[in-house]
């Protein structure tokens, strides 16, 4: 499991080589806050061709099976994604503009299904 390294900037650009399915893959990650619905979005696009592969994915938390960020997009090969609550006291479903990377972390893996 690869923790993806997210802060609290309201729109987050950048690269991250992460081990899949035993090979390593370059994605391109951009996290944006939506400040009107208050949750937080993912892109995640091939870095060496800039082709988007998922659009606007909430991350928010969820119980298996749906706690899999990725489940839909398994045909990708791209991993499996879920949104963890790492804090004993905010026991909500989604980070918000305050906690994301600290309270609630990404945690990237092999693809399930």
């Amino acid at each position: 499991m690869y923790e993806i390294p997210l802060t609290t900037e309201p729109n987050q650009s950048f690269k991250a080589t992460i081990p899949v399915d035993g090979k390593n893959i370059e994605l391109k990650f951009n996290i944006r806050y939506n400040t009107i619905a208050e949750y937080w979005v993912m892109t995640v696009a091939d870095a060496l061709t800039d082709e988007i592969l998922i659009d606007s994915v909430p991350l928010l938390t969820g119980q298996y099976p749906a706690a899999n960020l990725l489940e839909q997009y398994s045909y990708l090969r791209i991993g499996s994604a879920v949104m963890v609550n790492t804090s004993t006291i905010d026991l909500s479903d989604e980070p918000n503009d305050k906690n994301l990377g600290t309270d609630y972390i990404l945690v990237w893996g092999d693809t399930i299904g």
